[in-house]
């Protein structure tokens, strides 16, 4: 893909930002999610669910399952993923940064 088509992802899932998508398919490795979006799709990996402990694929969200994650990266080849995770610490960040914006927007 292009280079102005990566800058155009880029723009519209800005790292940081909170999205929201359904659980579209369950891999050992981890989830991909749809995202509304025919160019790209999310993805969380294994790693990207918990902050401690271990997190196996059995106690992934179901199929169809809404699911909050914040974009955390991208795989910029024909994979076209944006690499999402729904860690507790992650989306608490997102969350009060989100705010922090927004209350400074409205002063």
């Amino acid at each position: 893909m292009s280079h102005n088509f990566w800058n155009q992802v880029k723009s519209k899932y800005r790292l940081g930002e909170l999205i929201h998508g359904k659980v579209e398919r369950h891999f050992p490795f981890g989830i991909f999610v749809d995202i509304d979006d025919e160019n790209v799709r999310g993805i969380v990996q294994i790693t990207d669910f918990v902050d401690t402990g271990d997190m196996t694929p059995e106690m992934y969200p179901d199929v169809g399952s809404p699911i909050e994650a914040v974009v955390i990266g991208y795989t910029e080849d024909e994979r076209n993923q944006v690499w999402l995770s729904v860690k507790p610490s992650v989306l608490q960040k997102s969350l009060h940064y989100s705010g922090f914006c927004a209350e400074t927007r409205n002063s």
